[in-house]
């Protein structure tokens, strides 16, 4: 497998649990496939992940060096730690340089990098980020249930997001950090459900080993919580190099595909987990690699059963 000279079946950039899986099928197809990954994941600083049924509370890095060792039974599949510069398109086949020189050519590539984020800058965010202030409600919610909480954010779809918090723990505060853009009958209901709304701008947060302890005002006030959501965490992603192949970014930053499944307008370039969605989850993210892999072993051997 560290013959660059080889034809792969497949290069799978990004080795998250879409990339990883999507290799796992292949693999067991008898494809010969790449991994690349550049051990940047987005969920790095989650400490564990939740509704991945058999994987609850589990840290991703375990699930992933789980995933990992499952791989070495497979000799077909070689995970590569790497990072991809650049893909050219020459008659149907992907040539995918990395930094380290090397040069895989496939007849198929999936882009599985996921998303990167950037948080507002709030002093004292990124301590608890992922340990105490979350983005994802269905992940991080059971563990704050009935907490009193903080719902970060502004922009159109706070009422919403709110709403969603609200179902996990009644005590909220809104902090909307400068003026809200929330319309009068939004902050009538909020309001009417003691859910407190504060537009002051914040000045930082105060915690101790990543548990949040207080939020400071720039009047003075503050206010003590024991967690929060993170309504906008400024994701983007990870790499621009679908956008060259001719891809483009739909409206809410993520890549369009022609296919819930992960195909795009490109012969050959496929599109799964967050890089797609922007946000999937651990489970969503697998589900899509496994079926992105069957349908790509089925194009296969249809290719392959025709030029026989």
């Amino acid at each position: 497998m560290k013959d660059t000279n080889m034809l792969l079946d497949v290069v799978i950039v990004g080795g998250g649990p879409a990339g990883l899986s999507a290799a796992l099928l292949l693999g067991r197809s008898c494809r010969q496939v790449v991994v690349i990954d550049a051990g940047r994941a987005r969920n790095n600083v989650t400490q564990a992940s939740h509704g991945y049924l058999t994987r609850d509370g589990v840290k991703p890095s375990e699930i992933k060096a789980i995933a990992l060792e499952q791989m070495k039974a497979y000799p077909n599949v070689h995970v590569a730690q790497d990072t991809v510069d650049q893909v050219k398109h020459d008659q149907g086949i992907f040539h995918t340089i990395t930094r380290s020189g090397r040069i895989y050519s496939s007849k198929k590539i999936i882009f599985a990098t996921g998303m990167q984020d950037h948080l507002p800058p709030i002093p004292g965010l990124a301590e608890v980020y992922g340990i105490s202030i979350f983005p994802c409600p269905y992940c991080d919610g059971w563990e704050r249930r009935n907490e009193p909480l903080a719902v970060f954010g502004n922009g159109e779809n706070l009422y919403h997001y709110v709403q969603t918090i609200y179902s996990w723990s009644k005590d909220l505060i809104v902090i909307t950090n400068g003026p809200s853009t929330i319309t009068s009958e939004e902050r009538n209901e909020m309001e009417a459900r003691q859910i407190r709304i504060i537009e002051t701008e914040i000045t930082s947060l105060t915690s101790q080993e990543g548990k949040l302890d207080q939020i400071v005002f720039r009047d003075g006030q503050s206010i003590r919580r024991k967690g929060g959501f993170l309504l906008d965490t400024g994701p983007e992603q990870a790499t621009r190099i679908p956008a060259v192949l001719g891809i483009p970014l739909d409206e809410g930053g993520a890549y369009a595909t022609t296919s819930d499944y992960g195909h795009t307008a490109v012969d050959g370039v496929y599109i799964i987990g967050d890089a797609k969605n922007s946000f999937t989850g651990v489970i969503g993210a697998a589900r899509e690699g496994y079926y992105i892999g069957e349908l790509i072993n089925k194009d296969l051997i249809e290719k392959d059963w025709n030029t026989y």
